[in-house]
């Protein structure tokens, strides 16, 4: 299926994972609308709202930048207001944006702690809530979060205790939010990646950055598209990982996404749990770490 006259509202879309689904999109002939706080250059990361919806339509589709922080309700309101003002609705939603510090309990301020809950959590609950209305007027309304399986083990929090209550709680939103809407017919899925992913984001992390083991941010906006494409009445309440989705569609050839083409030994993101890896192995991956 085509996304073609579709309207998606992605958020944290000015670089990285959420400009690649916005530009995938886009090659289909959507609508979409960047938004995001970048207005002006960052010193060290690419990309604002307006060279983001310039990519938009240069590649088929029509870009709306929105200065957005989607920790402000009024800006969120807006935000939503001014996609429906100019396409005629939303389709489809991107919870996008989020925050992240790989840091112990003792070694994460209070202050860093605030944002990571205030953007990963309550900001994609924020921009849900306001999308909903519009959401439940769309023929085959999607909301995606970028966010990974629910996962309850021991690991995934003690390396990072906030980020990962941050980031679950992305994931508390789908498993709510699929059973809330599902008699409006609005899908409610997640979406994550098996392998890390190359972004400038990532380049701030240190030792991250141009790992062979990474693959580009055009293998999570296939798997997007994949899901975004699929009936939203009979496809909601899912963990979906990036590599599954696209295995479960006949995509046999992974390669084209590798950094460095040709490797089989990924750094696995966080996060992945072990009934996506059973999976994995069903549909034929043969990574080392599968």
């Amino acid at each position: 299926m085509s996304l073609r006259g579709k309207t998606l509202l992605i958020t944290g879309a000015s670089r990285g994972i959420g400009k690649a689904i916005a530009l995938r999109a886009a090659r289909d002939g959507a609508n979409v609308a960047i938004a995001a706080k970048t207005a002006e250059p960052h010193p060290k990361l690419p990309g604002t709202i307006y060279t983001a919806a310039e990519e938009v339509n240069k590649a088929g589709g029509r870009g709306l930048p929105l200065i957005c922080d989607i920790r402000s309700e009024e800006q969120v309101k807006s935000a939503v207001a001014k996609t429906v003002e100019t396409f005629g609705g939303i389709d489809i939603l991107v919870n996008n944006a989020s925050a992240i510090s790989l840091t112990s309990t003792e070694d994460t301020p209070v202050k860093r702690y605030d944002l990571m809950h205030s953007i990963n959590g309550r900001g994609t609950w924020m921009v849900s809530k306001y999308c909903i209305p519009h959401l439940a007027r769309a023929s085959n309304p999607h909301i995606l979060n970028i966010s990974p399986p629910l996962d309850m083990k021991e690991k995934w929090y003690a390396p990072h205790v906030a980020y990962t209550m941050a980031k679950i709680n992305m994931s508390l939103c789908v498993l709510g939010m699929a059973g809330e809407l599902r008699p409006q017919g609005i899908a409610v899925n997640a979406l994550w990646p098996l392998t890390m992913i190359e972004t400038a984001a990532l380049s701030q992390i240190e030792g991250a950055a141009n790992s062979p083991g990474c693959r580009h941010p055009e293998i999570m906006a296939d798997a997007a598209h994949a899901v975004l494409a699929k009936p939203s009445r009979s496809f909601s309440g899912n963990f979906c990982i990036d590599e599954l989705v696209l295995r479960e569609e006949g995509v046999t050839d992974f390669d084209k996404y590798s950094v460095v083409p040709g490797t089989k030994d990924f750094q696995l993101d966080f996060f992945i749990d072990d009934a996506s890896y059973q999976r994995l192995r069903e549909l034929g991956a043969r990574h080392s770490h599968i």
